[in-house]
């Protein structure tokens, strides 16, 4: 026990084996959907494509991986799976949406390019002579201030809409795009309707909410554990699913792991067949590697600095503690991903469920990446947990992430306006890479306007704005504006 809290400087973060234990399950249990939800995404026939269980253990093993490799190499609290948006964004591209069939295989090989390049940046070093930094901390450095702050505001919103998207509480609309679910319908309070959906979720909030205020050790978790709880009776969850007859969800774990393993399994599918792409393809499959950089790179970033942020592991610049660690660590497992056979795997924002419990070293990570590895043989277990029950985890984060609101300069336009769409567009675009972006070129251009206009009224200054900053601008004009297709 003593070599555990040395290694991970449990006593320097003012923390405990218990407590990190517990944020490790609380992050786990806000994040094991990735389980069921990922092979769904990936495969465009979902639970009919045999491969099902195949890429279900490759999730598994791509978690364990990944927030095993962020908790010794970074000794951070981060949690990491296939992250949601990029995997739909691979299962369209093999559904054959952009023209070309692409395989499975091909799918993989972009993931594995789009994380080659992804790891030299975080290992390339630019800068002077004795004060050289890797690329992507250049990056990193080179963000405007206010974009920073805005990150983690952005992604508490943006937590919180997924948690409500999720419920159900929050459903969409033709007419004005969302709404909130109609309460008064006797049709959604049918046993296992939307309505009960939504308040499991709530329920669970609310004993969140008061455990916490009682300081009360363990709430997020015994929110998400009492949510589901409630969720049997009210056929919110299915218990078809831990009793192991639910169709691909089964207790069966050997035939699982021998299927990926196997032919016609994920595992290496990127050199069985990524090598081999359609006919004419190539210039489609440069461009998908040039967006998937840009989604891992900014997706990342946002992340991070929100869950690092939230948990108080930020240096007096706002940059987390051991950035280049935890880059080594997170581009590593997207070189990864892809030979295990699924979506890129990065950090997850529900990594601030576990943070929400006070957890600030790799011993939560430690314990986030056995739970995942036990999943494969406890499928059913951790499949039974409804979403719902877990969207009140990822709600209350979203209430303590809101804080740093207070760190911007709402009475500085310049900064408050790229501030305000970041932390805006996120939720509403439902990516942080995209509000990422929108901030930036918004802070580009209003820096670049007032320059010229100063300039013409006689007012000479320095130029505002610094070369990354136009690098970064550049980078998001193209991102935004090429066609995948040309």
């Amino acid at each position: 026990m003593k070599k555990i809290v040395n290694f991970f400087k449990l006593k320097e973060h003012n923390t405990s084996v218990k407590v990190e234990i517990y944020a490790g399950i609380a992050t786990f249990l806000a994040m094991a959907y990735i389980l069921v939800v990922n092979p769904n995404n990936l495969l465009i026939d979902g639970n009919i494509d045999p491969r099902w269980s195949s890429v279900f253990v490759a999730t598994a093993i791509g978690s364990f991986i990944g927030t095993l490799l962020m908790a010794l190499i970074a000794n951070k609290p981060f949690g990491a799976s296939s992250t949601m948006g990029v995997n739909a964004m691979i299962g369209t591209v093999i559904g054959g949406s952009l023209g070309f069939s692409f395989s499975y295989g091909n799918g993989m090989l972009i993931i594995l390019c789009s994380g080659i390049v992804f790891f030299l940046l975080s290992v390339i070093p630019v800068g002077k002579k004795g004060c050289k930094v890797s690329l992507r901390e250049a990056l990193f450095d080179g963000m405007p201030k206010c974009i920073i702050n805005a990150v983690p505001v952005g992604i508490g919103l943006f937590i919180t809409f997924i948690g409500l998207k999720n419920s159900g509480i929050i459903i969409s609309n033709k007419y004005t795009l969302l709404q909130l679910l109609d309460f008064g319908s006797s049709e959604n309070f049918m046993l296992g309707g939307p309505a009960w959906g939504a308040i499991v979720t709530l329920f669970g909030l609310v004993v969140i909410a008061v455990l916490t205020h009682y300081k009360v050790k363990g709430s997020v978790i015994i929110g998400i554990l009492s949510s589901t709880l409630l969720a049997i009776p009210t056929k919110v969850a299915n218990l078809d699913i831990l009793l192991g007859k639910v169709d691909k969800i089964s207790w069966k774990f050997w035939e699982n792991i021998s299927s990926y393993f196997s032919n016609d399994g994920v595992f290496l599918s990127v050199f069985k067949e990524g090598f081999n792409l359609p006919e004419g393809s190539l210039f489609t499959f440069i461009i998908l590697v040039m967006t998937f950089i840009m989604l891992d790179l900014f997706d990342t970033i946002g992340t991070i600095v929100g869950c690092a942020t939230n948990a108080g592991l930020n240096d007096e610049n706002g940059k987390p503690e051991d950035y280049n660690k935890i880059m080594y660590a997170d581009s590593a497992t997207t070189v990864m991903s892809a030979i295990v056979g699924t979506s890129t795997v990065s950090t997850f924002v529900e990594s601030g469920a576990g943070i929400a419990e006070g957890g600030k070293t790799g011993l939560t990570g430690l314990t986030i990446a056995i739970l995942f590895l036990l999943s494969i043989f406890f499928l059913p277990l951790f499949a039974f947990i409804p979403i719902e029950a877990a969207s009140s985890a990822l709600i209350y984060v979203g209430v303590l992430m809101i804080k740093n609101i207070k760190t911007i300069d709402f009475d500085n336009v310049i900064e408050s306006v790229p501030a305000f769409l970041t932390i805006i567009v996120m939720p509403l675009a439902y990516s942080i890479t995209d509000g990422i972006g929108i901030g930036v070129i918004t802070y580009f251009f209003i820096n670049l306007f007032i320059y010229f206009i100063d300039l013409v009224k006689g007012n000479k200054k320095k130029f505002p704005l610094s070369i990354v900053t136009t690098c970064i601008t550049i980078l998001f004009l193209i991102y935004f504006l090429v066609p995948t297709i040309v």
